[in-house]
């Protein structure tokens, strides 16, 4: 007995039809393989290298001299502010206080100045009269010297007595007695002049010690203000009004636009043909469509391996040294407005100076 064949499957027009749709699909995708591959950009050449980066800019912290309490912080977050700008005020009730004390302790060392100037006219006054003592002392012993070289002649020629001879040399010791105590007097005077002096020397300086004083905490008073250094874009609010922050604490962070560079790493065997000042495009991730020019500011002098952030594992394990890309500051400055910090992006180096930037690569700005 014979076994019944199984019937023979046959393919429908509609499978017939997706098969052949799926088989064009195929080709046509392989073939657009084949053509991007021969056709893909292989780069501007030999004579560049590029490294990926982000853009990055100095930025500033806006931090108080000295200890106190924010009164008032007087710009937002994102906050364009120009070089010199008021940004932040700090309470200086304290300081006005000081201010005023030392004020008055000026007031006071000026008038122990005219004190002391006083009391220099004073003994110079004293001096003076106390000379003209001593030159009518020196006067009175003059004469009765000379009275006494006559008593003694006289006496010596019995003509007067004795007792005149006393009298006479009474008289002489009396007047270098009193001459001798109008010199002292003119010495004790003289004396008090020069402690009188140097009274006004002492109060003088009393006077500039209180006028530094004062210029000290008017300079406190002035830093009070917390100014802008550069100008830029206010990028955070550390501080809010009413906190307490020590000398040195932060109340805002200041980001200088004009002041912006791309950090990239390059290979150790392409970095000793970098020289400073070489040619740099930026291309950013961002904006494709713009070729940002910029120069070569700062080659590391010392390899390191390349952060995660920005190679792949097996390249991490190369040294790579740390490059910065300058951009031009009147360039950024024509543009702040859309100068951003952090954006990804690759930097084209030119290390061939014969060699010609491509097509692709040209420099093109925003106008």
């Amino acid at each position: 007995m014979e076994r019944a064949q199984p019937p023979k499957r046959t393919l429908t027009p509609v499978l017939k039809r997706r098969l052949i749709e799926a088989g064009i699909v195929v080709a046509v995708a392989v073939i657009g393989l084949l053509v991007w591959r021969a056709l893909r950009p292989t780069g501007p050449g030999a004579g560049f290298v590029v490294g990926n980066g982000r853009i990055e800019a100095t930025e500033i912290d806006i931090a108080t001299k000295l200890a106190g309490r924010v009164q008032d912080i007087l710009v937002n977050e994102g906050d364009f502010v120009v070089e010199g700008q008021p940004l932040a005020q700090m309470q200086i009730a304290v300081l006005d206080a000081q201010r005023d004390e030392a004020q008055a302790q000026s007031r006071k060392a000026v008038n122990a100045v005219a004190s002391a100037a006083a009391q220099v006219v004073a003994s110079q006054s004293q001096t003076a009269a106390a000379q003209a003592v001593v030159e009518q002392r020196e006067s009175e012993l003059d004469a009765a010297q000379r009275r006494q070289v006559r008593t003694e002649t006289l006496a010596g020629q019995g003509v007067l007595a004795v007792q005149d001879l006393d009298d006479g040399r009474a008289r002489v010791s009396g007047g270098e007695a009193a001459l001798a105590g109008a010199q002292a007097q003119v010495a004790a005077s003289q004396a008090a002049t020069v402690a009188a002096q140097a009274q006004v020397v002492g109060a003088g300086s009393s006077v500039e010690a209180a006028q530094a004083t004062i210029a000290r905490i008017e300079a406190d008073i002035q830093d009070s203000l917390l100014k802008s250094p550069r100008s830029g874009r206010v990028q955070y609010r550390i501080a809010q009004p009413g906190e307490v922050l020590g000398a040195g604490g932060k109340v805002l962070n200041l980001v200088d636009l004009g002041d912006v560079y791309m950090t990239f790493f390059l290979p150790e065997t392409v970095v000793g043909r970098v020289a400073l000042g070489s040619d740099v495009h930026i291309v950013l991730d961002a904006a494709l469509q713009w070729v940002i020019p910029a120069k070569v500011s700062y080659v590391a002098s010392t390899a390191q391996f390349t952060p995660k952030t920005v190679e792949t594992a097996s390249e991490r394990q190369k040294l790579m040294f740390r490059v910065k890309a300058q951009i031009d500051r009147a360039l950024l400055e024509k543009h702040l407005k859309l100068v951003k910090t952090g954006l990804p992006g690759v930097a084209w180096l030119k290390l061939d100076a014969q060699a010609q930037w491509p097509a692709a690569l040209i420099v093109k700005v925003p106008q």
